[in-house]
């Protein structure tokens, strides 16, 4: 297994939705024992803190948009901070909320075009987090980031994407939550995206294994944005979002457990978990475990736990 320094960001972003909660993300992280897990593996772990963001007073583009000023400033500041980690490590990002992806796939897509290598992106969520900022209802720009870093219009007033991401590198899986709006952007867009009937009906290897080809094949740098909802609620209730039907724990293990085979994961995001809607823990130790499975945790490795 190969040794990775990992880099700790937390992003305590609470910016993309109005329910409140994710900014205590990255304390639960470290709490239920990220770094002791990584560290065990024989990890190097450098745990940076908390990314700080400036101070913005930016006007929305439509008075529904909620917190605009404020997600732009986490993207530039994530952004920054994603470019820097990529230079000495693999970076796994503690959200806060999804909109936090604006600024890390951002900011590791810069480091990729510096280094002649094309960024590929596995987005494993309920949503598609495709809308922008002109189509989304509901004013939470946590559905938008993926349209951010494919290079959508709508964000003015965020930083430039120099580099956007191709759709054609982007890879959603575990859908089961699509606006008509981001449905209709989807269908004419060359995204890969497999929602949870394909999973019933084929499993979760055979569109992750075809995914992990294609990056292989490019020499991709392969970014990993893992949502709480892309889990069935009944095992990870600590999210705002929760739409019945997800996967189940084994296989989100399995997805782990391919992706450290693979050996192509260059960063990662642990997004969306609320830990005021947690039961004991339970889902922030899970994502641990998760997280701990795609740095080469195997399955005998794993320790029994009692949440009762």
């Amino acid at each position: 297994m190969t040794k990775h320094t990992c880099i700790l960001l937390g992003a305590p972003v609470d910016s993309g939705k109005r329910r409140r909660g994710c900014l205590m993300g990255p304390d639960a992280y470290r709490t239920a024992g990220l770094k002791e897990s990584l560290e065990e593996l024989g990890h190097k772990v450098e745990d940076r803190g908390n990314v700080k963001r400036a101070d913005l007073q930016m006007t929305p583009p439509d008075a529904k948009i909620h917190y605009w000023s404020e997600t732009i400033a986490w993207t530039e500041a994530l952004a920054e901070a994603a470019e820097a980690a990529m230079q000495d490590g693999l970076p796994i990002f503690l959200g806060g909320d999804h909109s936090l992806a604006a600024g890390s796939v951002t900011g590791v897509s810069r480091f990729a075009n510096a280094q002649n290598r094309p960024q590929f992106v596995l987005w494993l969520d309920a949503h598609s987090d495709y809308h922008t900022p002109t189509s989304t209802d509901t004013g939470n720009l946590h559905g938008t980031p993926v349209a951010y870093f494919t290079g959508r219009d709508g964000f003015e007033g965020f930083p430039k994407v120099e580099n956007p991401v191709p759709q054609e590198n982007v890879c959603i899986i575990g859908l089961r939550s699509v606006d008509q709006a981001e449905r209709d952007a989807l269908q004419v867009s060359n995204i890969h995206r497999h929602d949870m009937r394909e999973i019933d009906e084929s499993g979760i290897a055979k569109p992750l294994a075809a995914f992990l080809k294609r990056v292989a094949e490019a020499n991709g740098m392969l970014h990993v944005s893992l949502d709480v909802d892309f889990l069935d609620p009944s095992v990870a209730p600590a999210v705002g979002t929760t739409v019945p039907g997800g996967a189940t724990v084994r296989e989100a293990h399995l997805v782990m457990e391919m992706l450290n085979d693979s050996g192509l994961m260059t960063s990662m995001d642990l997004v969306e978990l609320n830990p005021f809607l947690d039961e004991r823990g339970r889902t922030a130790t899970l994502m641990v475990d998760l997280a701990a499975s795609s740095l080469g945790r195997k399955i005998f490795d794993r320790p029994t736990r009692s949440h009762f």
